[in-house]
């Protein structure tokens, strides 16, 4: 009784304070993927991304890497097999205004990069 008493004073006097959502670097995400496509476990991915398109409206330019060894820079990925041994979860979503960042997946290795802080 006296326990709880002293938890509701306490909550009381400090209140609890807003979290400002964190901002996403989209060129810092690199090494081993897993794209998430069930709603159910987007709490639980690190970003929400958009598959665009063109080429010219998307914030990072990806190219897939088949080593996961190579890929050591922005827009170098490797597509995990495993939500679990992956470095980054990330949700990929159908509506472009929900998504943090926007990708593209390109063909020539040396094209892969970010765009977003140019």
């Amino acid at each position: 009784m006296f326990f709880s008493f002293l938890l509701t004073a306490l909550l009381a006097l400090s209140p609890a304070k807003a979290v400002a959502p964190t901002d996403v670097d989209p060129c810092k995400i690199y090494g081993s993927i897993y794209l998430e496509t069930d709603p159910n476990r987007r709490s639980r991915c690190f970003a929400t991304v958009y598959v665009e398109p063109e080429e010219a409206f998307a914030d990072v330019l990806v190219f897939q890497e088949s080593n996961k060894l190579f890929a050591d820079k922005a827009g170098l990925w490797y597509p995990a097999d495993n939500r679990e041994f992956a470095d980054y979860n990330l949700f990929v979503t159908t509506d472009r205004n929900l998504a943090e960042f926007s990708i593209h997946y390109i063909k020539v290795r040396s094209f892969a990069g970010c765009k977003a802080n140019q």
